[in-house]
This record gives C-alpha cells, sequence and structure tokens, in this order.
C-alpha cells in the first residue's frame, strides 16, 4: 500500500495546500495553468512544501508528457536519453514535454550542460525542484531560462487543512475512530512539512491496536521518541540536523559541532552545503569579534570544493573547531537588521546634500557636495560630519560587543566622534 502522504496528493489546484502567491486566484503557476503557457521553472524550498505535487499538478492539467528524473540517481547518459525521447514525442504531440528534475542543486555541470540546449531548443520545459539557493548551484545560463518559485514552509492553518482532509478522505484512516484531542506537538513537530505531518499521523494509527486513537501532544512524542534515529538529507531531519550543527558552533562547543558535522558528512551531505554555512556562521555568530573567521570560512569553501571527500572532512572540521571557540559577536547581524527596518519605517530619505555627487554645473550650483569635507584633508584622516539623513543624524545602529577586536572599535570611535559614542552606550 502507498505510504499517507502519497495517497493524499491532490489531483486539482483547489486541492493544493498552502503557496497562495504562487496557486492562489491571481497566482502565476495558476495564471500559467489556465492559459496553457508553461515557462521552465525552478521551485525552491525546504521538504515537504508540495514542490513535486505541484510540477506533476501543471502537467497534468496542462496535459503534457512527463518525464521525472533524480538528481542522485540520474547521470548525463540518462538525461540525454530522456531528451532523445522528448525530440520524439513532440514529433506527433503538439504539447512540449516537462521534465521534472528532483534535487536539481545535485546537478553537477556537466550534467546541467547537457540541459541547457534542450531548454533553449524548446525540446524541454525543465522543472528543477531544490532545497539550495539556485543562485549557488544552477548554472547560469541555466538560471537565466529559468524562473524560480520559492515555496513557503506551511503554516499552522495550512497543515490544520492537511490534518483534516486526510482524516475525512483516506480510505484507510476513515476505516479507524481517530480522535484529535491537541495538535500543538503535532504541528510543531511537523516544521512546515506536509509529509512530515502525514509521516507522524500515519505512524501513530500503525503503532495502535485499538480504536479510538488518540492523537494527542503526549501520543506524538511517544512515536517520535520510538523512531529509529536517522539523518535524511532529502528529507526529515536535514534541517534539524544542520541547526545543531551551527547552533552549536554559536555556544562554543566545538565537541558538539564536531559530532553534528560526523553525522552529516556520514549521511553523505554536500560538503559545499555544510562549507557554505559556515561562512554564514562566521559572519552572523562570531563576526567583528574575530574578522579572520569569515576569512577562514571564505578559504574553506574553496579548498572542499577542490579537494573533495574524505580529505575534505580535515578542513570542515578544522574550520569548524576554529569558529567554535572563537569569541563570538553578533552585532553586524544586528546592526544591518536594525537598519533595514528603519528603512522600511522611513522610506527614502533624502541625501544630505553635501554628499551628493555634483557632476554637472547646475548641481554644483544647487549646492550639491558644497560643503563635503574631504577627511584625508584632516589630521588623522579624520573630520567630524553628518554622514546620515537629518532625520536619522543621531540614530546608532552599530553598538560594539565587549571583545578584545570591538574593544578597540569603540577606543576608535570614542575618539573620532566623542559626546556621540561612550563606552557605557
Amino acid at each position: 500500500m502507498k505510504p499517507l502522504a502519497e495517497r493524499m496528493r491532490p489531483h486539482t489546484l483547489d486541492d493544493y495546500v498552502g503557496q497562495e502567491h504562487l496557486v492562489g486566484q491571481e497566482g502565476i503557476i495558476r495564471r500559467m495553468v489556465e492559459t496553457g503557457n508553461v515557462q521552465s521553472m525552478i521551485l525552491w524550498g525546504p521538504p515537504g512544501v508540495g514542490k513535486t505535487t505541484l510540477a506533476r499538478l501543471i502537467a497534468s492539467l496542462t496535459d503534457r508528457p512527463f518525464y521525472t528524473l533524480s538528481a542522485v540517481e540520474a547521470g548525463v547518459k540518462q538525461v540525454r536519453e530522456i531528451i532523445e525521447q522528448a525530440k520524439k514525442t513532440t514529433l506527433w504531440q503538439q504539447q512540449t514535454p516537462i521534465l521534472f528534475i528532483d534535487e536539481i542543486h545535485r546537478f553537477s555541470k556537466s550534467q546541467q550542460d547537457a540541459l541547457l540546449k534542450a531548454v533553449e531548443e524548446g525540446v524541454i520545459i525543465l522543472f528543477g525542484a531544490t532545497t539550495e539557493n539556485p543562485s549557488f548551484e544552477v548554472i547560469p545560463p541555466l538560471l537565466s531560462r529559468a524562473q524560480v518559485y520559492v515555496l513557503e514552509p506551511l503554516g499552522k492553518k495550512e497543515l490544520e487543512k492537511i490534518l483534516e482532509r486526510a482524516l475525512a478522505q483516506d480510505e484507510v484512516l476513515k476505516q479507524r475512530k481517530i480522535q484529535v484531542e491537541q495538535s500543538d506537538e503535532l504541528f510543531l513537530q511537523s516544521g512546515g512539512d506536509a509529509r512530515k505531518l502525514l509521516n507522524i499521523i500515519e505512524m501513530i494509527v500503525e503503532l495502535s491496536s485499538q480504536d479510538p486513537i488518540i492523537i494527542n501532544n503526549e501520543s506524538v512524542r511517544k512515536v517520535l521518541l520510538n523512531r529509529t534515529l536517522r539523518y535524511d538529507k532529502k528529507g526529515d531531519w536535514h534541517y534539524d540536523i544542520i541547526s545543531a550543527f551551527i547552533k552549536s558552533i554559536r555556544g562554543s562547543d566545538p565537541d558538539a559541532a564536531i559530532y553534528w558535522l560526523a553525522r552529516m558528512l556520514e549521511s553523505g551531505e554536500d560538503i559545499r552545503f555544510i562549507a557554505r554555512r559556515l561562512i554564514i556562521s562566521a559572519a552572523e555568530d562570531i563576526g567583528l569579534a574575530n574578522p579572520n573567521a569569515l576569512l577562514l570560512a571564505q578559504a574553506t569553501f574553496d579548498a572542499v570544493d577542490k579537494v573533495g571527500m574524505p580529505e575534505a572532512r580535515i578542513i570542515l572540521a578544522e574550520t569548524t573547531i576554529y569558529l567554535a571557540t572563537s569569541p563570538k559577536s553578533n552585532t553586524a547581524y544586528k546592526a544591518i537588521n536594525k537598519a533595514i527596518e528603519t528603512v522600511r519605517q522611513t522610506g527614502e530619505l533624502a541625501v544630505p546634500l553635501h554628499l551628493r555627487n555634483a557632476p554637472t554645473k547646475l548641481m554644483k550650483e544647487l549646492g550639491y557636495g558644497g560643503q563635503y569635507k574631504y577627511p584625508h584633508d584632516f589630521p588623522g584622516h579624520f573630520t567630524q560630519q553628518q554622514y546620515l539623513p537629518d532625520e536619522l543624524q543621531n540614530l546608532q545602529f552599530y553598538t560594539p560587543a565587549q571583545n578584545q577586536q570591538e574593544n578597540k572599535i569603540l577606543d576608535r570611535l570614542v575618539h573620532w566622534w566623542k559626546k556621540r559614542w561612550n563606552k557605557n552606550s
């Protein structure tokens, strides 16, 4: 028998739950289906949000041949075979076939190159599904010929709808008496993943020999506790493990960080995925407390990409330990977030006249750049002047943390700006 998640795949856009920005009444994909004008696309989002389902629905509703490949299993040979089949199909059928590639981020450059000509010539319409940022993983020529659509994790309302539909419509579940007393833990453990939600429900039902079957917080915790611990790089635990890895680095625990690194490496996780997360951690969590961390993380990405496994494990381990044992600061992270929030609240404030460029005579006559003080003309290459818009001139976005590096930064700021900065702020 098919798993519950497979049995509950929707057959119409109205049955599809979530992604209203794409499939709602004004959604681009709904309009695409209604007009039949289907374009190549990359569906980017976390597991269990309906990427594969959406691709199948589009093909079915537009009556197009649908070919599918898994990037984990297929090679260049399989890609070319599918393209040849598609060419033969278009000889006797008007509709251009859709080629769906699951986990397209795992395709090598040569595999993606093999697709490019077929997409350019209109032999196939490419649908790619990925949990990774396609700008990192899909070659630019291919990416430029496909629209990227971002799929969001499902919220509580969407998960409730899926739960209700499964209990009401699935032929297997309808044969059992099921009572939902609590759903908080169920939705929490699902993490916005419909497949995970349905898998938990199915496990509870399979482990219950008597009716009524009670779904509550305790029953959810019980089945998950008894479940065999695993790391599925395609599904449920992918984001849990990388979260534990990053939080261990942030918490300055090198032993825990190395353990989670080992878990990922043993599972066959993409080493570039891990290296990218190290770059993010170096900027977000170590930051200005140790600026060399970002340089090392970037060098790590380049090194593991060139060296590959198994030696890349040593490079990743070295950087993981370095980041975990480095002093921590998130001041840059907090500063840019505060600045972006200010921009959103205040809009496009005018640039002070003295900071504006004056390439024409008229601009100079209007005072553009007229009162600007060139810092290099002053002792110490510094002079006080206003750089923020008038409305924000006293606002402070960056607050140095208490660590050796940023204490030095604070000393310089106090020396330069006097009253504007003080060591008690």
